[in-house]
């Protein structure tokens, strides 16, 4: 079982799911079922889900039965999606309810869910009801609470969460609060808005300290939600992160005012380091319209900007260049920035030029400049090189210049093995290199003010 765990973990050491995916879609069936009995997770699974759409349903079970009894969630978890998919939904609630007493969160989290999707909402809202302190079980507690009917006990447990935070340190002028679970206010807030409850709702969600997951800013989505446009637009020239003037932008594009949408993002764009924030996003607006010229002079506004000229601010222009046919101005582009820094190009820089010149039929000079490039014998420059001769139907020469580094990039070049039809010979290159595991760097409990600390 630890063992599975390590390689799935890693990706190390085994096929891993591109790959399996790749043997599947070029035809080679066969492999992946060999593979699947001899312990390589990845083609266990895919190969399972295979033959259940093909109705094989024991055939498919008994793919999962040996990584099953290891007693590994993973796989456990796995035969239960099968199970409930084919209709025998108590099969997997009786298969998955051991694992949720022992398995740890992502068994109970599972198992909560399974049992609310089948009837069941109030017998999972019971089960993690205890876990109310950690974030995830309480998100769960919440999604189950609708099925169940419990709203109003799940947002008295959450408010009683909250009256309970206490200051997060013992600074006086410090106002953050310590809250578990650490989205409480969030949560809290999802409660009363399906309940109707949107002021309340709306006050929760300023009072987080949080304001932005991944990207998204919960307050912008509840207010665009409810179509208070007045109050998002309030909110967007407050709020310093760009996601509530993204999502302002969302919703005016939503509605067909394109110039609206452009408007909020160039009013952002005017704030301090705002044109940071929303200068991709107005890109893509912008060519999503066809105004492709607008859209280069935006991200090229910023490129140009004093500390401008990130990897990935250039990055983004060259491929605004690339893709309309202007990678000639991508290279005028990078020819100027190499210039104002003393004619030095760092390799994230030139892997652009790369890719542009292959664009204008210059790969080969391309080629003969990373050779000469102080980063050209780096593992990162064979990738970028690899990749565009593969892209150029050069898979030889691609497999080749990874192969000058045997001990890296060892996915990319089992994929290209495959691609040649050397599938024996990918599957043992992938099955010989197994990450080493860290050392154990666990604190001792001694301080040291003395370097190293």
């Amino acid at each position: 079982m630890d063992d599975l765990d390590y390689r799935t973990r890693t990706q190390s050491g085994c096929v891993p799911p591109s790959l399996v995916a790749r043997l599947l879609a070029l035809g080679h069936e066969r492999e992946v079922e060999t593979q699947a009995g001899r312990g390589e997770w990845f083609c266990a699974l895919e190969w399972a889900r295979l033959l259940g759409d093909r109705q094989e349903h024991a055939r498919a079970l008994e793919v999962l039965a040996p990584y099953v009894a290891t007693g590994w969630w993973p796989a456990v978890r796995a035969r239960a999606e099968l199970l409930e998919r084919w209709g025998r939904a108590d099969e997997a609630i009786a298969l998955c309810r051991p694992h949720a007493r022992t398995g740890g969160r992502p068994a109970l989290d599972f198992f909560a869910r399974l049992l609310a999707r089948h009837g069941r909402a109030a017998e999972a809202f019971t089960l993690v009801r205890p876990g109310i302190a950690d974030w995830l079980l309480a998100e769960v507690l919440v999604d189950v609470a609708e099925a169940a009917g419990l709203d109003e006990e799940a947002a008295a447990l959450l408010e009683a969460r909250i009256a309970a935070a206490v200051p997060a340190c013992d600074d006086p002028d410090c106002d953050r609060i310590r809250l578990e679970p650490s989205n409480a206010f969030l949560l809290l807030a999802a409660v009363r808005e399906r309940q109707g409850r949107i002021e309340e709702a709306i006050d929760l969600l300023r009072r987080r300290d949080i304001t932005s997951v991944n990207d998204r800013d919960a307050l912008a989505d509840l207010l665009a939600r409810h179509d208070r446009i007045g109050e998002l637009r309030a909110y967007a020239a407050s709020e310093h992160h760009g996601h509530a003037a993204r999502r302002l932008a969302e919703l005016l594009e939503e509605r067909g005012d394109v110039e609206g949408a452009i408007t909020a993002y160039r009013a952002f764009a005017e704030e301090p380091d705002g044109l940071w924030h929303v200068a991709v996003p107005l890109s893509e607006l912008l060519v999503r319209h066809r105004r492709v010229d607008e859209a280069i002079e935006v991200v090229r506004t910023l490129a140009d900007r004093p500390g401008g000229a990130e990897d990935y601010v250039v990055d983004t222009l060259c491929t605004l260049y690339a893709d309309h046919g202007r990678a000639s101005d991508g290279l005028a582009h990078l020819d100027a920035l190499k210039a104002r820094r003393g004619g030095e190009e760092d390799w994230d820089f030139f892997r652009i030029r790369l890719s542009l010149m292959a664009g204008c039929g210059l790969l080969d000079e391309g080629i003969e400049q990373a050779r000469t490039h102080s980063g050209g014998g780096a593992w990162y420059a064979a990738r970028s090189l690899s990749d565009l001769l593969a892209a150029a139907g050069r898979t030889e020469e691609a497999l080749a210049v990874l192969e000058r580094l045997p001990e890296q990039n060892i996915s990319l070049r089992a994929g290209l093995l495959i691609d040649l039809g050397r599938v024996g010979e990918a599957v043992r290159l992938l099955q010989q290199h197994v990450r080493v595991a860290p050392a154990d760097a666990s604190w001792t409990g001694l301080h040291s003010d003395e370097p190293p600390f």
